[in-house]
């Protein structure tokens, strides 16, 4: 796998919950069935202070998308991400929020071929200047009512149109599900990033390949 394939750039971005996947075998059967559905990008998020839990965890998920040949996101630390890629994992990437570290640093630390996101929530401001730093792609949101981040900011769908200048992927993030994909597919969104409506029920696989229909048909 080669991080500078154009495949990661449009669909379906699913992020893993800790609450969710509470353990190393739910975790890895998830999203290797949220794999086989069809995915752009995988991220591993947690937040847990466990570092060995999160080493073992972010190994074993590098292997899975290693073999399905789907870039994996490291959510805001950029140490395990350099860890991962001197491990030798290839196309391992890192996605900061606005507290989670410098971007032009980490750009610096992984090197230019990284896949490096910005959380941008809802400022057109916070990713011109996440550009400058380098970045690969800008994610805005919550468009939507998110159980998993209720108190998240409302961002207008218009913002994704706005953003559009860039030049880079836009993501879509907050209360994306079956429900609501359309209208920000439709809003400009290029990724669409979900934990719930890919993690939050019985297969996944299924799950994820009906979003996946859903965004093919909105495709021109």
């Amino acid at each position: 796998m080669t991080t500078d394939s154009m495949a990661w750039q449009r669909g379906l971005y699913a992020i893993t919950d800790a609450t969710l996947l509470p353990d190393d075998r739910t975790l890895l059967n998830a999203c290797d069935a949220a794999l086989r559905g069809g995915l752009a990008l995988l991220q591993y998020r947690d937040k847990s202070g466990d570092d060995a839990r999160r080493w073992r965890q972010a190994a074993a998920l590098a292997s899975l998308c290693q073999e399905h040949a789907v870039p994996l996101i490291i959510n805001d630390d950029t140490g395990l991400a350099l860890r991962l890629r001197d491990a030798g994992f290839a196309g391992v990437g890192l996605h900061l929020g606005q507290s989670d570290g410098e971007l032009a640093e980490a750009r610096q630390r992984l090197g230019g071929e990284a896949l490096i996101g910005a959380t941008c929530h809802a400022s057109l401001e916070l990713a011109e200047r996440a550009r400058v730093e380098g970045v690969s792609y800008v994610a805005f949101g919550r468009f939507f009512a998110s159980r998993t981040k209720p108190d998240a900011p409302p961002a207008p769908l218009a913002l994704l149109a706005q953003a559009a200048h860039l030049g880079l992927p836009r993501v879509a993030i907050g209360g994306i599900n079956e429900h609501s994909a359309a209208s920000a597919r439709r809003a400009g969104a290029d990724l669409l990033a979900s934990v719930e409506a890919v993690f939050g029920g019985s297969d996944v696989e299924a799950r994820v390949r009906r979003l996946n229909r859903q965004l093919a048909a909105l495709s021109p």
